[in-house]
């Protein structure tokens, strides 16, 4: 079986990654840097261009965080060469989204418009005027904005109005006359 915990991080030319006491991982890389502190209880070191990451018993909490430890290490690398993104798509008649600056102008057919304001570090474009694609170099705020924008009016199983991932697939329900 194998591990993903194991598998050493190729570290890509242009990316430098330093690792500071107290298990604190920095990555600078094309796009900008990243900064994150780790379980203290596992081993992170740089070797000859890979970073490699173990764990020092087989203690289920140390197993837990090792595979956790080097997914988190590995996405940090990805996002400072190429970055992350996220599409959305908004179905509806009337919704649709606009941007003003760094806000998100969404209309979801509420009384009033829905505002948003980008996070630091993360840039929203809207394509046409029901898509949009949340961009960054962190996986998890990329995410958990993407997240954010979609909760403010999650795709309902009738119509499959609403907002939803690209990629996602809303299961759809028969109405009233469904028997």
């Amino acid at each position: 079986m194998s591990r993903i915990g194991k598998l050493p991080i190729t570290i890509p030319s242009g990316v430098e990654v330093k690792i500071g006491d107290g298990n604190l991982v920095t990555v600078k890389g094309p796009k900008g840097s990243l900064e994150r502190k780790l379980p203290a209880e596992i081993n992170v070191a740089v070797e000859d261009n890979q970073v490699v990451v173990t764990r020092p018993s087989d203690l289920k909490k140390h197993r837990a965080l090792h595979g956790l430890t080097r997914t988190l290490v590995a996405n940090m690398v990805e996002g400072v060469t190429n970055g992350y993104s996220k599409v959305l798509e908004i179905n509806g008649v009337g919704y649709r989204a606009q941007k003003q600056g760094k806000k998100l102008v969404l209309s979801l057919g509420y009384s009033h418009p829905v505002e948003m304001e980008d996070p630091e570090g993360i840039e929203s474009v809207v394509e046409g005027q029901n898509k949009i694609i949340v961009r960054g170099i962190d996986k998890e705020k990329v995410g958990q904005y993407a997240a954010e924008i979609r909760f403010k009016r999650p795709p309902e199983p009738y119509k499959g109005k609403g907002i939803k991932y690209a990629d996602e697939v809303i299961r759809r329900k028969e109405g009233k006359t469904g028997k």
